[in-house]
């Protein structure tokens, strides 16, 4: 566990650390960066760097919280990564299940496993369940993500590398957009995130506006139209 500088969320928790590309979005990896780093401090967990690996050890993490989180689920990883067994997902979940004074949100890239395994999962209210729509090639994503049972939905387009029109998004509750950042950023236009303000307005799903990204994202910053955009999906504590 540890305190996130991610700008919608709290907290990232990483039961899971290491993944591999399956798409554009994922050209420039910032987990795989950091996964690199973390190695070459010698921290343990990462000493096989951006290597798969299952941490059983982080599971017991979120029982020992005493304040409400809101939490990012392996932030260096995916869970529905192929390698990922079922029966550790479960055991995710169940922790989940257990601690629903916290809100965990999950993103992966493989919508089409998610789907496969949704009825195998129990999605208390606490899940959000989010996938990565960087370009128009991999709208599918959220199509497959409305068919499961997860009770919030939400989208990140980030490092949005491309314009997303005419998205569907019945049953989506939240959209995030965020530009590339790092020395090999890759262009975001302006265009592109109003359209998908414009979507979001009309399909009344809240937009939250990440970053512009850049070589230097804290000079960029995160204003769009003169203001911050951080709306956050609506959802009753109490269901918790």
């Amino acid at each position: 566990m540890s305190a996130s500088s991610i700008e919608w969320t709290e907290l990232t928790w990483n039961p899971v650390t290491g993944c591999t590309k399956i798409s554009a979005g994922c050209k420039h990896c910032y987990a795989e960066v950091m996964a690199k780093r973390l190695q070459a401090m010698g921290v343990e967990k990462y000493k096989d760097a951006f290597k798969l690996a299952i941490h059983e050890d982080a599971l017991m993490l979120p029982y020992t919280w005493k304040k409400q989180k809101v939490v990012f689920v392996n932030s260096m990883s995916d869970l529905f990564h192929k390698d990922v067994p079922l029966d550790f997902i479960k055991k995710v979940f169940k922790v989940m299940n257990e601690n629903p004074q916290h809100t965990f949100q999950i993103l992966t890239k493989r919508a089409d496993r998610l789907l496969k395994l949704d009825k195998e999962l129990t999605w208390s209210h606490n899940i959000w369940m989010g996938v990565s729509v960087e370009n128009d090639k991999v709208k599918d994503r959220i199509e497959y993500l409305r068919k499961t049972h997860a009770r919030t939905k939400f989208l990140s387009c980030e490092p949005l590398i491309g314009p997303l029109q005419n998205m569907d998004l019945r049953g989506i509750d939240w959209v995030i957009v965020g530009g590339e950042s790092g020395r090999k950023a890759r262009p975001m236009d302006e265009d592109w995130v109003l359209d998908i303000m414009d979507q979001c307005k009309n399909a009344n799903v809240a937009f939250f506006f990440k970053q512009w990204g850049g070589t230097n994202k804290k000079k960029t910053g995160r204003m769009l139209n003169g203001r911050t955009y951080d709306e956050m999906p609506e959802y009753n504590i109490a269901e918790l």
